[in-house]
């Protein structure tokens, strides 16, 4: 079998690596010393993959802007829930390249709609960590009213995930009607109207919180079309999902490149 790889192929090891550290530096200009000092009595080749491959051959890549990364892996982390240290450490990168803290907390807010309320607390855990050690002064932004939450639920799918959000609560009247009010009232009215995150943004936490996870395939794949529908390229997706084998692993990226698959297809062959 003959493989074609289609990125440029960067066989120089050693340049994998510098632009994997000046990646690391930027996020946190003591982030490559100490995974050296971390791991080099250990596990040095992981120093090696850390700086090659997450760094150097992922997160260099030019698909996707860094913030974009970060709070990509911040929702991944949020929804794995088993990564408390690495979750603190990117929220304190992604508030060093401009990610405000309100965001930080709008993650996690967009994360328990996905993932649950003890995924969301969790990490609005880790975010006062992470606040705390660089003395950030936070006050929340305040909620606003809504007079109709179900109208306004309705209005912001319809933004988003049109007509694949709209067969998902078409789905449940025979079922569970209130799950579709919940659905509308809560996810799209309360939280996902917020734009504190772009709905760019928003749907990148979904996408990347929902491919980590590996168990929502159906959900990916309307979120993956909502993510279209709010200005997310195809190729921005993908290098959403491609990040995933960093933080969850190449299954999880495969899986949610099958999902991707569905989502780019022609509404015939669906």
């Amino acid at each position: 079998m003959t493989c074609s790889p289609r990125r440029k192929k960067e066989n120089d090891t050693r340049k994998r690596y510098e632009k994997g550290e000046r990646a690391l530096k930027m996020l946190n200009p003591d982030g490559a010393s100490a995974t050296v000092t971390s791991l080099k009595d250990i596990a040095p080749e992981m120093i090696d993959f850390v700086m090659e491959f997450a760094y150097g051959d992922v997160f260099s890549r030019p698909g996707l802007d860094p913030k974009s990364r970060e709070i990509a892996t911040i929702a991944a982390l949020t929804a794995l829930g088993n990564a408390a240290p690495q979750l603190k450490w990117h929220i304190g990168a992604a508030l060093n390249i401009g990610v405000t803290p309100q965001q930080i907390i709008d993650i996690m807010y967009v994360s328990t709609v996905y993932q649950g309320f003890s995924a969301g607390l969790n990490g609005i855990a880790a975010a006062r960590e992470a606040f705390t050690e660089k003395n950030i002064q936070f006050t929340p932004a305040k909620r606003k009213e809504i007079a109709d939450r179900r109208a306004f639920g309705v209005k912001t799918m319809d933004e988003t995930s049109k007509g694949a959000g709209e067969k998902v609560i078409n789905s449940l009247a025979d079922i569970a009607p209130e799950m579709a009010d919940f659905i509308l009232e809560f996810a799209y009215a309360d939280v996902f109207s917020r734009r504190i995150l772009s709905p760019q943004e928003t749907e990148i936490v979904g996408i990347a919180g929902m491919c980590a996870r590996a168990t929502q395939r159906p959900q990916l794949i309307v979120h993956i079309k909502a993510g279209l529908n709010v200005g997310l390229t195809r190729q921005q997706i993908i290098e959403i999902i491609d990040q995933m084998s960093v933080y969850a692993g190449f299954p999880a990226a495969l899986n949610g490149l099958s999902a991707a698959r569905e989502a780019f297809a022609p509404p015939a062959a669906q």
